[in-house]
């Protein structure tokens, strides 16, 4: 019987417990006996990295909230067994009571990636060209000045700040400044 051909599926979940229903799904197959029909259980994750009050807070974030991606067969009592599990809503399908659509080879190979790719940290850039923020850190501490320029690649910003009342340009890292 292991010659089953599993497709990756999503699974529509109730929000903010897909890791419960993956945990879940995995102690069902555990407990069941449903190696062969299911193989890997996914929520795909992405570290942030936010600033609260000056300080880097490193956070994980569910990249695709209220889903879920799973490899499975669907012949046997495993997707009823899915079904049933707490938080599951169902498969994702076409219209209404359809039959499971599995995941195009593209959109597979895509996710599978994606994790690897997501699991680089990545900074969320809370700031705007011409918003005004006061410098926490470095020689211009407790300065304010008027980002003109934002480096997403390099992680910092081009200020103008007023020093005896004349604009001097400065380049401070994010983590620098705050708003205001």
């Amino acid at each position: 019987m292991s010659d089953l051909e599993r497709k990756w599926y999503v699974l529509k979940t109730i929000s903010g417990q897909e890791n419960k229903v993956k945990s879940y799904i995995e102690n069902e197959i555990r407990d069941n006996g449903f190696q062969e029909y299911i193989g890997k259980v996914l929520v795909p994750i992405e570290k942030v990295i936010q600033m609260r009050k000056g300080k880097k807070i490193h956070r994980e974030k569910v990249h695709y909230p209220g889903y879920v991606m799973i490899e499975v067969s669907l012949e046997g009592e495993a997707v009823h067994a899915i079904k049933n599990v707490p938080g599951v809503i169902n498969f994702l399908s076409e219209g209404k009571g359809g039959s499971a659509i599995p995941m195009r080879k593209e959109e597979v190979n895509k996710m599978l990636g994606k994790i690897d790719q997501l699991s680089e940290e990545n900074f969320s850039i809370p700031f705007v060209v011409g918003e005004t923020i006061k410098v926490i850190d470095g020689p211009f501490n407790g300065f304010n000045g008027t980002i003109e320029k934002i480096h997403e690649e390099k992680r910092k910003l081009e200020l103008a700040v007023l020093i005896f009342g004349r604009k001097t340009p400065l380049e401070l890292n994010f983590t620098q400044v705050e708003k205001i």
